[in-house]
């Protein structure tokens, strides 16, 4: 993930918020910072977690929506692959409430490790699932104050919901 050079100047929150960036990046106190995507199998997964969440919206509660900007401190914008939210929260340009899920895809060149700072801003945030899937290793973590869970299960599941991702079947429609 590429950060801007430590000897530009510092973006406003107001430049961040008034400018497009493309594709979309995150914003960490005054640094803009890349995300990366535009890889098949994150874009391939990323439209597939959509249309499974958009499929069962009524089913489960819920509306997804990609690449949408959250501000999860006041100087930190982030910007999950699928934000997940109850098909009652309030509808923002800029999510300001935590959703009820933010799944992050790793592409190649993501490694756990530089992703923590974004998981803590998550749970920081208020966000209570927090999932981590991996096109490459055909894994998934969940994140929480506690760390980062690898998924043994097989299934990514939401307490208290019918909500219920079968990783291998997910992970199948990558090889049609």
């Amino acid at each position: 993930m590429a950060t801007q050079p430590i000897d530009e100047p510092l973006v406003s929150v107001e430049e961040y918020l008034h400018t497009a960036y493309e594709p979309e990046c995150d914003y960490v106190d005054g640094r803009l910072e890349d995300r990366n995507v535009g890889e098949y199998e994150h874009g391939l997964l990323q439209s597939l977690l959509g249309f499974l969440f958009l499929s069962n919206r009524e089913a489960w509660g819920v509306l997804a929506v990609t690449d949408v900007r959250t501000q999860v401190k006041r100087t930190r914008y982030r910007c999950p692959d699928v934000s997940v939210l109850r098909k009652d929260a309030p509808r923002e340009k800029i999510l300001t409430h935590p959703p009820l899920i933010a799944i992050e895809i790793l592409s190649p060149e993501d490694r756990m490790s530089r992703m923590q700072t974004k998981l803590e801003d998550y749970v920081a945030f208020g966000i209570r699932n927090v999932w981590i899937l991996d096109p490459d290793s055909r894994r998934a973590w969940t994140a929480d104050a506690a760390g980062t869970h690898l998924v043994e299960s097989g299934e990514l599941t939401v307490p208290d919901t019918p909500i219920r991702v079968v990783l291998s079947e997910l992970f199948a429609e990558l090889d049609r």
